[in-house]
């Protein structure tokens, strides 16, 4: 009796295990030079968000670079346009709005997310071209 006490307490630990939900998505923090090389050399198809307002976006922005605002009511609903199982890249100004987007993404479902560190202010830094 004892033995299949045993059996079946172990069993029932083993389903609650296997049930929990895994979280596979993390987000990285990524230099400049890794974003570009990421989104002009490896990868055509890259989704790349500038999470900044469409006026800020309209000064300057990355290359093939989409705009969803963070800040905005809405941008839960537009990120759905997005593919959850490819990566996708976003950047503010400095860091602060994009870390707040990349969580978001995370939490929605997305698999790989990749934060610019010091956003598009590090990226001119870095010497590396906008867009206007």
């Amino acid at each position: 009796m004892k033995k299949v006490l045993t059996i079946l307490v172990c069993s029932i630990l083993m389903a609650f295990q296997s049930c929990k939900e895994e979280t596979t998505s993390v987000v990285e923090v990524i230099s400049p030079q890794e974003i570009y090389d990421a989104v002009y050399s490896k990868d055509a198809n890259a989704q790349l968000v500038d999470v900044r307002t469409a006026s800020e976006y309209t000064v300057s922005h990355l290359k093939n670079a989409q705009n969803i605002c963070v800040t905005n009511n809405d941008f839960q609903e537009k990120v759905k346009t997005l593919d959850k199982n490819q990566p996708v890249y976003v950047y503010c100004k400095k860091g602060g709005r994009s870390a707040q987007a990349a969580k978001i993404l995370t939490e929605m479902g997305f698999k790989k997310v990749y934060d610019l560190q010091g956003g598009i202010t590090n990226w001119k830094e870095k010497g590396l071209k906008t867009e206007m």
